[in-house]
């Protein structure tokens, strides 16, 4: 996989090149690498919160819809990104500790969610 091309890079390119379809196509290209590289992090990324999402699942119980919907309340209320809260959570099969503000809002989020599955 190629890195993401810088802005600085990107201007000196599309600077070197003579024509302007040339241009149009190294604008393309640059684009597409972009693309590339977000698309291999999500891919990455999914597979850790898919597991998290299992895990809440086996904590709550309670749908995968629900379970997302956690994670996403979890990562809003910490500020921190969902992946990163997925991470954090899967860590802890692995005896890491959770860190205290995921530990907290993932608390809050299961006691609200217990009763919203109850009835």
């Amino acid at each position: 996989m190629h890195p993401v091309t810088t802005p600085r890079e990107e201007r000196r390119l599309l600077t070197a090149v003579a024509s302007a379809e040339e241009t149009a196509l190294l604008a393309e290209v640059v684009e597409l690498r972009a693309r590339n590289e977000q698309l291999g992090q999500a891919m990455a990324s999914r597979e850790v919160i898919d597991q998290a999402r299992g895990m809440v699942m086996v904590l709550a119980p309670c749908s995968s819809g629900r379970a997302w919907d956690l994670l996403v309340d979890v990562s809003q209320h910490c500020n921190i990104k969902l992946r990163d809260v997925a991470a954090a959570l899967v860590a802890t099969t692995k005896d890491e500790r959770l860190p205290e503000p995921i530990r907290r809002e993932l608390r809050r989020g299961l006691r609200r969610l217990h009763p919203a599955d109850r009835r």
